[in-house]
Order: structure tokens, then C-alpha cells, then sequence
């Protein structure tokens, strides 16, 4: 038998014996006992929603991130269409984003009749670059929406200036960068406002949930009406001053997450330190264990900034591969280990495209990037034994395919 036919014998996909015997996700939440006993003790109270835990877990998180205000919503995307809503985007407007993201991102600019703009990204941290956002200003921008993709902060500081300029609102999507520092600054108390997510795969997790945190009154008194209906009071505060009388004042939609959801977001945040600190362990652990493999570009963390690690992103070099992303994705999920794609450019997929007539190739640094990315597993929960088995994959499947 050749050299070539016995390592690919040794490849998963190829018949030979994977490096772990169960699929390890890229992502996954982590509820410990204390976690369920919060929520058990929610369920025995008074309130199952729009009770004391919604108010609470907001001011924790208002207190961790360093804003004044903290306004909770059912999900992420829900608290991304409240911070459109806020910022005043309506039909005939427009505002800035990236393309490399979740589609929700710029999906909450088409719920307020607005339309998306997207801007090409920084081939580094591929985060929005400010150069190409600053070309794609108009006078009908409203808003500019940076994500700071996989953990890593935006160009806060650049955007902000761009925003303050031209009179934009900033809304910062940091569904991936709950814990992140911008220059020792929590991300949550710089951009005008900044959403969080509390999916089970983040940093913390109430379920389903979402956050905006603001320093500004006027948006959290905007936000807070538009989770409930538009309605201009909470049914504990009527309860508790023995009123009735409520009045819609706005349109807006049932947002609220509940007193449970909130009960369990209040007993992660405790944890919240040890989980960055645990991922930050592994984004080292698999740098200096993969930094020598062929064929492979590892995400970068400058120095100004500290990454939450909600993603861990590496890029292939297909010059220097037999194969392509796909075949590569598929041999290491092959060796059970979870790995995805982070993320479709939004202006690719079908509704984009019909919509606004994107053809690809509109914004090359993004759509290249997709092209290579395949994100590695990473989540508090994982063993140093499921990290081992990560780069002992890595470094089989990408040495059979090196050139």
C-alpha cells in the first residue's frame, strides 16, 4: 500500500477511525444545577414574566457592561429591531452594515421599511472597515450597524467619529462580544447602543434572549415601550399602584423576556468572568497549537482590544490545499468534531439578491473570506480533552490535504 493511500486510510471520510467517537459542537450552553434552581424558584413565585427578575437582570447587565440603562428583549433579533426602531429608521432611510454577519443584523433595518447598505470588511479582524463605510454614507443614512464578528470589537472609536460627523446613530451589534474590551472599555457602554444576544450558544444564556444597553434616556424610555406593545407602563408597576389604566402610544410588538429567562440570565452572569476566561484559554491553546499547520490562517486579537472568543474563525489557504472548504468541512466533521460557517454574506443569499439585485462579487473581501471560513468549536464547556481532539483533527485533516 502507498504512503498516499495509507493516510488517506487513516482519514474519517475515507473509512478510518475518527478522533472522537461522538460529535463535539461548535457551540453549546452549559446549565448547572444552580442554574435550574433559580428558574425552579421563578416558577414557584408570583411572576413568570413582566415580573421583579426583568428589571433586575437588566440592572446587572446595565452594571456589568458600565451603561446606564439596560432594556431586555426575547432575542437578539428582537432587541436589533427595537434599536431600529429607536433610532427612527423608517422608509426612505438607510443605513450602513456589514455583509459577513447573521442576516439579522440587516434584517432589522428592511422590519422599519428602511434600507440595508452594506459596507466591505477589514481582511484582519473582518469587522466593517471604516474606509469602505465611510464611502457608502449618504444623505439618507440614518444608522451605521457594526457587528463585531466573532468576539472582536469593532472599530468603535472610528465609527463613532464617522457617526458624529454625518449624524448617525450607531448600533453596535455585539451579539458575539458580550465581555469584550475596545482600549479597557466594555463593549455595551461606547456605541449609542449595543445588542446583545443570550442564544444558548453565547457567553451566557436565558434560553432565547437579547439586551440593548444605552446611555441614552430617550431610547431606553423608546425601547422598553416597543417590547410591550407600545404600551406607556408595566402591568407590576399598575399592580403595584393598584391602577388599570395602561395606554398604547406607540406601535410596537410583545418582546418581553420572561421573569424565568431572566432569572436564569442573573445566574450565568455570575459565571461570566470564568467563561471569557476559559475561551480565552482555548483561543490560546489552539493559536499555539496551529499556528505551524499548513494551509490555514488563525484569527487574529489586536492589541488594543480584548475578544470575547464567541467564534473561533480560521481561514484556509486553498493555494496551498488539495481541496476545497467543503471537502475539508466535511472531513472534519467526519473526525466528530463540529464544525461550521460563519457566515453566508447577507447580500448572497436568494431574498438579498432578488430584492437588490446583488450578483456577488460586490464586496470581494467579505465574499473571499466566506470562501475559506470554517469556524472551529469553542464554548465554555469544553474539556482540554475536546480541545486536544480539535487540533489533533485539524493537523490530521489539513496535513493529508497539504500540497
Amino acid at each position: 500500500m502507498s504512503i498516499a493511500s495509507t493516510i488517506a486510510s487513516e482519514l474519517a471520510i475515507h473509512g478510518g477511525q475518527p478522533v472522537r467517537s461522538n460529535m463535539l459542537p461548535y457551540g453549546k450552553h452549559v446549565i448547572e444545577e444552580d442554574d435550574i434552581q433559580v428558574v425552579v424558584e421563578t416558577l414557584r413565585s408570583d411572576w413568570l414574566t413582566t415580573g421583579p427578575k426583568v428589571p433586575e437582570f437588566e440592572e446587572a447587565v446595565a452594571a456589568f457592561v458600565g451603561a446606564r440603562y439596560a432594556v431586555s428583549f426575547s432575542s437578539g433579533t428582537a432587541a436589533l429591531h427595537a434599536a431600529a426602531f429607536a433610532a427612527g429608521l423608517q422608509p426612505g432611510d438607510e443605513a450602513v452594515t456589514t455583509p459577513l454577519t447573521f442576516a439579522a443584523t440587516a434584517n432589522c433595518i428592511l422590519y422599519q421599511g428602511a434600507t440595508p447598505v452594506f459596507a466591505d470588511i477589514e481582511p484582519e479582524t473582518l469587522n466593517i472597515d471604516p474606509v469602505e463605510l465611510s464611502t457608502r454614507i449618504s444623505t439618507r443614512s440614518k444608522a451605521i450597524l457594526p457587528v463585531d464578528y466573532a468576539g472582536h470589537p469593532a472599530a468603535l472609536d472610528e465609527i463613532l467619529q464617522l457617526g458624529e460627523r454625518h449624524g448617525l446613530v450607531v448600533i453596535e451589534d455585539a451579539c458575539h462580544a458580550l465581555g469584550a474590551l475596545s482600549k479597557n472599555r466594555r463593549v455595551g457602554s461606547i456605541a449609542h447602543m449595543t445588542i446583545f444576544s443570550f442564544h444558548p450558544v453565547k457567553h451566557i444564556t436565558c434560553g432565547e434572549g437579547g439586551m440593548v444597553t444605552t446611555d441614552n434616556p430617550e431610547f431606553a424610555e423608546k425601547l422598553r415601550r416597543f417590547r410591550n406593545h407600545g404600551i406607556d407602563s408595566e402591568a407590576r408597576e399598575r399592580q403595584a399602584a393598584n391602577r388599570w389604566l395602561y395606554k398604547m402610544v406607540l406601535l410596537g410588538f410583545n418582546y418581553r423576556l420572561s421573569d424565568m429567562g431572566c432569572a436564569l440570565g442573573l445566574q450565568q452572569l455570575t459565571k461570566l468572568e470564568a467563561n471569557l476566561a476559559r475561551r480565552q484559554q482555548i483561543a490560546e491553546c489552539y493559536g499555539q497549537a496551529l499556528e505551524d499547520v499548513p494551509g490555514i490562517r488563525l484569527p487574529v486579537e489586536r492589541s488594543e482590544a480584548t475578544s470575547a472568543w464567541h467564534l473561533y474563525p480560521i481561514r484556509l489557504n486553498l493555494n496551498k490545499l488539495s481541496a476545497d472548504r467543503e471537502q475539508i468541512f466535511q472531513a472534519l466533521r467526519a473526525e466528530n468534531i463540529g464544525v461550521n460557517v460563519h457566515y453566508i454574506p447577507v447580500h448572497l443569499h436568494p431574498y438579498y439578491r432578488d430584492r437588490f439585485g446583488y450578483e456577488g462579487g460586490e464586496f470581494p473581501v467579505a465574499e473571499n473570506a466566506y470562501e475559506r471560513l470554517i469556524s472551529l468549536p469553542i464554548f465554555h464547556g469544553m474539556s482540554d480533552q475536546d480541545v486536544q481532539d480539535v487540533v489533533t483533527a485539524v493537523r490530521k485533516v489539513m496535513t493529508y490535504f497539504a500540497r
